[in-house]
């Protein structure tokens, strides 16, 4: 089943190609543009010019049909039409929208329930920008943690239902990073060997970059957010970070950050200021980056150190921890 696009897909078309810009520089293509509320870059070198053409046009329109279909925010979009349905019917769904949450379903178990789409009634609930700093109350949370929990909903090949009415999906813990691994396979599809992906800092990588045997991505430093604390060098992997090291308030003397355990309601409590993760795929390095941060550093590298390829980095407020394989992706 092919599914049709939203009506609001034309205008995110318009808004992300309004936005894109590329340039050539040494021979090295680059193409950047706003989608899904942050900034994407794709850098590759090494081909015609005609197919660096059709591949960035290509990319930014995958991009936008991507946001208008699984973006939370556009009420006719796919999640918007299975969340206004909550409770009442279920939503038809088309076999690569099944793929995902095929995929939903494997990492919220792989990852203990720390990931779970399901998630958006607490996600709305807390609100970082408020002033002064507020916490919901405990009735308030335990409603929303009724609402949530992936292992609720029902689904069948083409179609899923949200059983209660005020359940609700928000793909926003893998939604960037699974467009960042669909945009590296269009690029392995026409042949593009060297080849970086950025949506908003979440990183993948293939070959190397120009006159190098690697990618070199840097670490943002959580104690001094702008500079990097490290670089690595990467190839044919992907590097992604997560920490609430910039959006956190201070309530009776209790710190809070924007990481939410979708298990408790409440923000994830641990040691954790940011964490630093690289994986084969984009997906894998996001998701494992957030569930670290809220299992806690000694937890999350156990967690890191049972899936092949993926190596981590914890900063916590008094020093830094590694997974074992994650010094050897340091430049000499």
């Amino acid at each position: 089943m092919v599914m049709t696009s939203p009506n609001s897909a034309p205008e995110v078309l318009a808004r992300v190609a309004q936005s894109a810009q590329t340039s050539v520089v040494n021979g090295l293509h680059k193409l950047e543009f706003r989608a899904m509320s942050t900034l994407c870059r794709v850098n590759f070198h090494g081909v015609p010019a005609d197919v660096a053409r059709d591949f960035q046009r290509d990319v930014v329109t995958w991009t936008a049909q991507f946001e208008a279909r699984y973006s939370r925010f556009i009420p006719d979009s796919l999640i918007g039409r299975i969340n206004a349905a909550a409770g009442e019917h279920w939503v038809e769904t088309d076999p690569e929208t099944d793929r995902l949450f095929n995929l939903c379903q494997e990492l919220f178990f792989f990852t203990r329930g720390s990931f779970d789409p399901t998630a958006l009634p607490l996600i709305k609930l807390w609100n970082w920008k408020q002033q002064p700093p507020a916490v919901p109350d405990d009735a308030a949370i335990q409603a929303a943690l009724a609402l949530v929990g992936w292992n609720k909903i029902q689904r069948r090949p083409g179609g899923i239902f949200l059983p209660q009415i005020g359940m609700a999906l928000d793909l926003g813990g893998i939604g960037k990073e699974y467009a960042v691994d669909c945009v590296m396979n269009m690029a392995i599809q026409r042949g593009i060997a060297n080849v970086l992906v950025d949506f908003g800092q979440d990183v993948r990588v293939r070959g190397h970059a120009p006159d190098k045997k690697f990618w070199l991505i840097g670490l943002d430093d959580a104690k001094t957010p702008g500079k990097c604390w490290a670089g690595v060098a990467v190839t044919d992997h992907a590097v992604a970070s997560s920490g609430d090291y910039l959006r956190n308030f201070v309530f009776n003397g209790r710190r809070y950050g924007h990481i939410l355990d979708p298990r408790t309601g409440y923000p994830a409590l641990n040691d954790c200021r940011a964490v630093s993760i690289i994986a084969p795929s984009c997906t894998i390095a996001g998701l494992l980056s957030t569930s670290v941060c809220i299992l806690g550093a000694k937890e999350g590298l156990q967690l890191v150190e049972l899936h092949p390829g993926a190596a981590g980095a914890v900063t916590t407020e008094t020093t830094k921890l590694y997974s074992r394989k994650f010094h050897e992706y340091i430049p000499a």
